[in-house]
Order: structure tokens, then sequence, then C-alpha cells
């Protein structure tokens, strides 16, 4: 016979308990009538009962998995960040001529979504001239490996937004890599090719920082801290506290 799972053995458990009770009270107390009284009185309750459970409880279970899906994902985003993303972002800013993007503790939730409006209204520009090619694929391709771990995770299967930066940084790391040693002396047509990837990435860097960077200011101030002590956009950034 097969053996019945544990869900099957608490129900019978739950139904005997049940039965025991309503026959230990008819045997002390009698009156019959009275039994059945508070037998269907509870079986009235019962679709209430459910309703709760299934509306309430679950809702309280729900929230609870979000809040850990989000911790993990904000984990495997930093990972990022501190793996490949600041160092992309301080070297496009260096690139860039409208670059100041210098947030600050007392950055309050309205203006890190003001902002993050405005970028997305705004094209980033980056002047490819200023970016050392060589040394960027060199950075990428040693991070090749590390970026496909990050695509199969199944963790940021739900990020859209992110899913995308990771798109576009493994392509902008093949678009490079497979050039070759002619990446110094290309036509004008492709660095402008290049330069529309290396403005994806950028334009997608920035918002996925802002996002992250209010998410430390919430939730790990100590994190946060180091991170605008270290801010990519700012030349004259030290993680030394003066």
């Amino acid at each position: 016979m097969k053996r019945l799972s544990w869900e099957a053995r608490l129900g019978i458990g739950l139904v005997c308990t049940s039965l025991f009770i309503y026959s230990a009270k008819y045997l002390i107390f009698g009156d019959p009538q009275n039994t059945f009284y508070f037998i269907f009185n509870a079986l009235g309750f019962l679709p209430i009962n459910v309703l709760l459970v299934t509306l309430v409880i679950n809702q309280l279970f729900t929230v609870r998995a979000k809040r850990e899906k989000l911790e993990k994902l904000n984990m495997v985003i930093g990972t990022f960040f501190s793996e490949v993303g600041t160092w992309l972002l301080a070297t496009f800013s260096d690139s860039d001529p409208k670059s100041g993007l210098l947030v600050t503790n007392n950055w309050s939730d309205d203006q890190f979504e003001s902002f993050q409006k405005n970028i997305k209204n705004h094209e980033c520009s980056v002047d490819i001239q200023k970016v050392n090619l060589d040394e960027l694929r060199t950075f990428l391709n040693d991070r090749r490996n590390f970026l496909l771990r990050l695509l199969e995770n199944p963790v940021l299967l739900e990020h859209e937004s992110f899913t995308e930066l990771l798109r576009a940084t493994f392509h902008l790391t093949e678009e490079l890599d497979m050039r070759g040693e002619a990446l110094g002396s290309l036509p004008p047509t492709d660095y402008d090719h290049l330069s529309g990837d290396i403005k994806r990435v950028y334009s997608l860097l920035v918002l996925a920082w802002l996002d992250y960077m209010k998410y430390l200011k919430n939730n790990y101030p100590y994190l946060f801290s180091l991170a605008m002590r270290t801010n990519p956009f700012d030349e004259n950034a030290s993680p030394i506290v003066i």
C-alpha cells in the first residue's frame, strides 16, 4: 500500500481529534441535541475561517516571500555593482560631458524617484573617443563567466529591467571582443554603433544604480554610506571617512 503523505495523515488526525472531542462531550454531558447544535455552529463558521486563513494568513506569507525574494535579488544586484557595475559607471561617467550624479545621504525617496524619471527622459551621452575600448574589452572579457552566471540566476527572472541590463552588458562584451585587433582603427560608422551600445548600457546602469542606492539607504545605511563615499560619478570620492 502506498504510504500516505504528511498532509493526508494530518487531515485524518485532525478529523479523528474532532470526533473524539464531540464524542467525549456527548458521553460526559449527554444531550445529543446540544452536541449537534455545536457541530452545526462550528460548520457554519467554517467558510469564514477558510476565508480568514486564505486571505489574511496567505497574504502574510506572500508579503514575507516577496521580502525574502527582494533581499536575495538585491544581494545579487549588489554583487554585480561590486564586480562590474561601479567600474563601468566610473568609466562611462568620465566620458560623459553631462555627468555629475552626486547622490547624498540626505536624498529622500521622492528625490530618487524624480531623478529616475528625469534620467528616463534624458539620453545619457558618452564621448566614445574618451573611452579606452581596449581596457573596456579586457575588463568585460575577464568577467564574462560572472555575467553568464548572473543571467542563469533564477532570482533575476522576474526583474526585467536588471535582466535587460545584463543582456546589454553581455552584448557590448561580444561586440568589443569580435573586433579583435581592429578595435583601434574602426570607421566612424562602427564607432557610432559601439557608442550606441555603450549608451544603452550606461542608461540602464544609471537607473539600476539609483534604484539600488535607494534600497540601501532605506535598509542598510552602513552599505549606503560606503556607496556614497565611493560614488562612481564623483571624481573626488574616497572610501576614507573624514
